[in-house]
């Protein structure tokens, strides 16, 4: 496993993991990768720092305390997804249309989630409309 920093053309800046250090130039290739934010399909390895390698290369692999970063990062998530869900009103597929009301009525402050499509993205950007893709972490698995 190796992980990069990744950065998107919108200068948002990332990590993730790879299997090995060519896994993440196939995915590239397929146009698989996607920032995590915005997500431009325009990815690229930004400056990370190496990891020296011991005399033992299992030295270097802890496989529990990944487990734990990882299971850290997905409670992260967790936390993430019930405080939406809680405070928030879902809408759908509904999204895009009830994003754009709350923006061009000005008045209303109302907070919402949905899910868009890859056009409907890219149409609120250009109308100066941000968002946000969280990554949407089952509870149960």
């Amino acid at each position: 496993m190796i992980k990069y920093n990744l950065k998107c053309e919108n200068h948002h800046e990332f990590e993730s993991w790879f299997s090995d250090s060519n896994e993440f130039d196939k995915l590239k290739k397929r146009n698989l990768l996607e920032c995590i934010y915005c997500s431009s399909k325009n990815i690229k390895k930004s400056i990370m720092s190496p990891m020296i390698a011991g005399k033992n290369k299992e030295e270097n692999y802890d496989s529990d305390k990944i487990q734990k970063s990882l299971k850290v990062e997905k409670n992260n998530l967790i936390k993430i997804r019930n405080y939406i869900e809680k405070n928030f009103d879902y809408v759908g597929e509904n999204f895009s249309k009830k994003v754009r009301e709350i923006y061009y009525d000005k008045k209303t402050s109302k907070t919402i989630y949905g899910t868009t499509t890859k056009e409907e993205r890219k149409e609120l950007a250009e109308e100066g409309i941000d968002l946000i893709t969280i990554p949407w972490v089952e509870k149960d698995n």
